[in-house]
């Protein structure tokens, strides 16, 4: 890979981190559990997981039907993918 492809990868990266962080305050506000869906569908090959919201694809199939603890330990689990690609 080269230089700018890299450079491009985590400009991506720091965007999607982005966009789901500002879902993420909702996830405690009481209500309903936003998805952390963000229209970035793409799931990487090797760590198997959306390049966008950071989900499995299990994790993505068995959304809809999740109850709101569900929900949360998703959120939990998306928050620990996206520190330990910001580090």
């Amino acid at each position: 890979m080269d230089a700018v492809q890299e450079n491009e990868e985590k400009m991506a990266l720091r965007h999607a981190i982005g966009l789901v962080r500002m879902r993420a305050p909702a996830v405690g506000a009481g209500g309903d559990i936003p998805s952390p869906c963000v229209s970035i569908c793409r799931v990487n090959e090797s760590t198997g997981v959306c390049e966008g919201c950071f989900r499995t694809l299990g994790e993505i199939a068995g959304w809809s039907s999740a109850n709101d603890e569900g929900k949360r330990r998703i959120w939990k689990l998306i928050e620990q993918r996206m520190d330990a690609l910001s580090s």
